[in-house]
């Protein structure tokens, strides 16, 4: 696995790499439970109005993160990350149920929330293979693409299960065998903004994703 910034699916634009917790340097020791998120020093950061309200919702928002992501290429102002969480949440593509849980993001809506708020075409793709992920980079779109969070981990045997995360996937690596790829929870650079072959990819992908035409 290697670290890019500057492989994209859109000639003219780069895309900057995101972590859904405020301090990109402890990601790896609260996804690991050794450090409680609520401690986060930068929390302020990402436009959440309390630490409790940052606390409870960091670990869910990988989607938003993906969408911050989107619309930043090329330098372009993006919304804070708890901004994109209000705003999915008015479109439903977060929602809390009657315990308190949080699900999301949910593809449809957050379509509707891109287009409607943003002016971004976007389409939900709700059976994709990793060859008709190829085809939209190919087309100049970007692929948030649902994993397994254990994509970080590609060193490891491949996981019994997959989706439950979402990364933003940005282009074809030049020999294009691979995707290039930002992972809201990598917990180091490499895995941040890395490559993977489509065929190691697959092993994480779940086959179901949304995809945006980015400005730029």
């Amino acid at each position: 696995m290697t670290s890019s910034s500057t492989r994209t699916a859109c000639t003219s634009c780069t895309f900057p790499s995101h972590t859904q917790f405020a301090s990109a340097e402890l990601v790896g020791a609260i996804v690991a439970g050794e450090f409680d998120r609520a401690q986060d020093p930068a929390w302020q950061e990402s436009g959440a109005a309390t630490v409790e309200d940052y606390a409870r919702w960091c670990g869910h928002l990988c989607g938003a993160t993906c969408l911050r992501m989107a619309l930043g290429g090329s330098g372009a102002e993006a919304p804070s990350l708890f901004e994109l969480r209000d705003g999915a949440l008015k479109f439903g593509a977060y929602t809390v149920d009657a315990e308190g849980e949080i699900h999301g993001m949910i593809y449809a809506p957050a379509v509707e929330y891109v287009r409607e708020a943003h002016g971004v075409d976007a389409q939900v793709h709700r059976e994709l293979t990793v060859e008709e992920t190829g085809a939209l980079l190919d087309a100049g779109r970007v692929v948030i693409a649902s994993v397994h969070y254990a994509i970080r981990r590609p060193h490891d045997p491949a996981p019994e299960r997959k989706g439950g995360h979402l990364v933003l996937v940005t282009a074809r690596t030049p020999d294009g065998a691979g995707f290039h790829f930002h992972n809201p929870s990598g917990t180091d650079a490499a895995t941040r903004t890395a490559d993977l072959p489509v065929t190691r990819f697959a092993d994480y992908f779940a086959g179901r994703g949304m995809s945006l035409t980015p400005k730029g």
